[in-house]
C-alpha cells in the first residue's frame, strides 16, 4: 500500500517547519482526484470545472495538463487567473454589475487569447452589456443563467424566451448557451439525486429546444455541480462545471457516498492551551476555516474523538475524552466540512509530495483583484 493511501496519508514530516494554522495541499491526491473526474467525463471538451475552490494558478495548470480547455469562475480574480496561464475559455459565472463590467472588458482586451463569457438573466443587465460592448468595439458572448431551483439568480427557464429573443437581437451580444446551477440538488442516495437533476434540468431543455428551433443553431448547456454532474454527464451536450471535487471536503464526502474523490487538502492546527482534564484549545479560529456551518466545522484524521464546543477568531475549543493524551504543540489534521471558502482564508498552501512539504502555492485568486 503507497504511503499516500495509508491510514496515516496525511502526515507531514517536516510539519515542525510549518506555522500554523496552515492550509495543506496534497499535490498527488489532487492528480487523482482530476483523473477520477476524466473517468466519469471522458471528453474533455465536455468537462468546464469551477476555480472557486481552488483559486490556484499551479492547481488549474494540473486541469490544462490534463487536457481541461474551458472553465468556469466566480470572480474577475479568478477568471485573469486563467487567463494569466491561456486558459482557451473562460466563463464568469456571475452576472457584472457596475465597474464588474470595464473590467470584465479591461481583462477581455488584455487577454486576447482566452476567449470570455458571463452569465445575465435580466433585460437591464442585458441592455448594460451590449452597451459597455458596443463603446469598447466587441462582441460579447453571454449565457442565459437559469434558476432551476436554487433561488439565487437567474431566469426561470420557462420565462426566458423573451430574454434569449432580446438577445439574439443584439449586435454586441452574442448568446452562447444557457447555465443551470443545481446546488440545492445534494441528495445522498443517487437515484433519487438523479430524480431531482432531471426534473429541474426538464425547463432548461425545453428552452435549448426553443433556441434550437428558432436560430437552426447548438447552444452550449453548462450545468452541475460537484453533486450532480455525474448525472449531466450522461447528457450529450452538456458542460459539466464541479469545482469542489479537486480536493473534496467532509460535507461532500460524507454526503455522496458515490462518488469516490478523496480529501486533497487539509488544514494543519496545533493545540495551543490545555484547559483542564476534557478541554483543549488550538490555533485554528474562525479566521482559518469556513465558519458559515454549525459545529462542528472541522474533523480532525488523527483525533476523530475530539468534539468542538466553541470558536472564535483565532482559537477552537476542544472537547476530548482525556486532556493527558494532549500536550502543547501537537499537530493535528483537520478535514475542513467547507473547503471552498476555506482555501479562500490563505494566502498560501504548503504542497506536500511524498509526505513533505516541498514548495509553496500563492492563492493568487483569494484577492479581490490581480492587475484588472
Amino acid at each position: 500500500m503507497s504511503h499516500s493511501n495509508s491510514a496515516e496519508w496525511y502526515l507531514v514530516s517536516n510539519i515542525d517547519s510549518i506555522d500554523t494554522p496552515a492550509l495543506l495541499v496534497y499535490e498527488g491526491r489532487v492528480k487523482e482526484n482530476i483523473r477520477l473526474l476524466q473517468d466519469m467525463v471522458t471528453d474533455n471538451a465536455r468537462l468546464r470545472p469551477h476555480v472557486k475552490t481552488n483559486k490556484m494558478a499551479e492547481v488549474c495548470k494540473l486541469l490544462l495538463d490534463a487536457g481541461i480547455s474551458k472553465f468556469k469562475c466566480a470572480t474577475i480574480a479568478e477568471a485573469e487567473m486563467l487567463a494569466m496561464l491561456n486558459a482557451k475559455d473562460v466563463l464568469l459565472a456571475y452576472q457584472p454589475v457596475g465597474p464588474k463590467i470595464s473590467r470584465l472588458i479591461n481583462l477581455i482586451k488584455a487577454y486576447p487569447a482566452t476567449h470570455f463569457s458571463c452569465l445575465t438573466d435580466n433585460e437591464q443587465s442585458v441592455r448594460f452589456l451590449n452597451d459597455a460592448a458596443a463603446a469598447n468595439h466587441i462582441v460579447l458572448p453571454v449565457f442565459i443563467d437559469l434558476n432551476i431551483g436554487m433561488n439565487r439568480t437567474g431566469i426561470k427557464p420557462a420565462d426566458a424566451n423573451a430574454l434569449a429573443d432580446y438577445i439574439l437581437s443584439l449586435p454586441h451580444l452574442t448568446l452562447a448557451g444557457l447555465h443551470a446551477y443545481d446546488g440545492h440538488i445534494r441528495d445522498s442516495d443517487i437515484e433519487i439525486r438523479k430524480q431531482n437533476t432531471d426534473k429541474a434540468f426538464a425547463g432548461v431543455e425545453a428552452l435549448y429546444q426553443y433556441l434550437k428551433n428558432k436560430t437552426g443553431k447548438d447552444f452550449a448547456i453548462v450545468a452541475g455541480g460537484t453533486p450532480t454532474f455525474p448525472v449531466h454527464a450522461a447528457r450529450k451536450n452538456v458542460e459539466c462545471s464541479p469545482g469542489t471535487f479537486i480536493f473534496t471536503d467532509w460535507g461532500y464526502k460524507q454526503g455522496l457516498p458515490d462518488e469516490a474523490f478523496e480529501y486533497a487538502a487539509l488544514v494543519a492546527t496545533r493545540v495551543i492551551s490545555v484547559i483542564d482534564q476534557q478541554t483543549i484549545c488550538t490555533d485554528l479560529g474562525h479566521k482559518s476555516v469556513a465558519a458559515e456551518n454549525p459545529l462542528p466545522r472541522v474533523h480532525f484524521l488523527n483525533a476523530p474523538e475530539v468534539q468542538p464546543i466553541g470558536q472564535s477568531e483565532e482559537h477552537l475549543v476542544l472537547k476530548v475524552a482525556d486532556a493527558s493524551k494532549y500536550k502543547v504543540g501537537d499537530v493535528l489534521y483537520g478535514v475542513p466540512v467547507h473547503i471552498c471558502p476555506t482555501v479562500a482564508l490563505y494566502e498560501k498552501a504548503f504542497v506536500v509530495h511524498n509526505g513533505t512539504v516541498e514548495k509553496e502555492w500563492k492563492v493568487i485568486a483569494r484577492n479581490r483583484y490581480i492587475n484588472m
